[in-house]
């Protein structure tokens, strides 16, 4: 009697201490986007925007991006120096979503940088971004290329140590 008791208990345990139908196994698996969008853009720079959704119980950090439409892709946010000029710059530390919660990504904000593009970013045409988060997990996304001609700020990869150049 003991050992059927013993063999019907142990299946129920295991299935009352299980959450892995509310807990996210990964940071990708408790992760979406929407609304994202992309910079058009001739060469050079351009940035990706969108609103990151959390569903999991926990924080999670976006520590790097990447796409095949540049060379380089970086986290970055928007910070003004000492004269009120607002410049870009990598974001240390990477993107925190708070657990059941978002991250805006936008102009004149935090924002994923295209650096060293391989090409134009043509409006109507879509970049597919990968996202890493802190526990090694990913997740791959597409954003579509829109016009826009605000947000021209400068970009100090020394993090704003030093004052944009001016040219004459």
């Amino acid at each position: 009697m003991r050992a059927v008791a013993a063999a019907t208990a142990a299946p129920l345990l295991i299935l009352g201490c299980s959450s892995a139908g509310d807990v996210p196994a990964t940071a990708a698996d408790s992760v979406t986007i929407s609304d994202q969008w992309a910079k058009a853009a001739d060469s050079g720079m351009s940035a990706a925007f969108g609103e990151l959704h959390n569903a999991g119980d926990r924080e999670v950090t976006v520590v790097a991006a990447s796409s095949p439409v540049s060379a380089t892709v970086e986290l970055h946010e928007v910070a003004t120096d000492s004269g009120g000029t607002p410049f870009m710059r990598p974001r240390a530390g990477g993107f925190v979503i708070p657990a059941r919660g978002e991250l805006s990504l936008v102009p004149g904000g935090e924002h994923i940088m295209f650096i060293g593009l391989h090409g134009a970013l043509r409006t109507g045409t879509d970049a597919p971004i990968t996202l890493t988060f802190s526990d090694g997990s990913a997740t791959t996304f597409t954003a579509q290329v829109r016009d826009f001609s605000g947000n021209q700020e400068d970009y100090r990869p020394d993090g704003g140590a030093q004052p944009p150049a001016h040219s004459d």
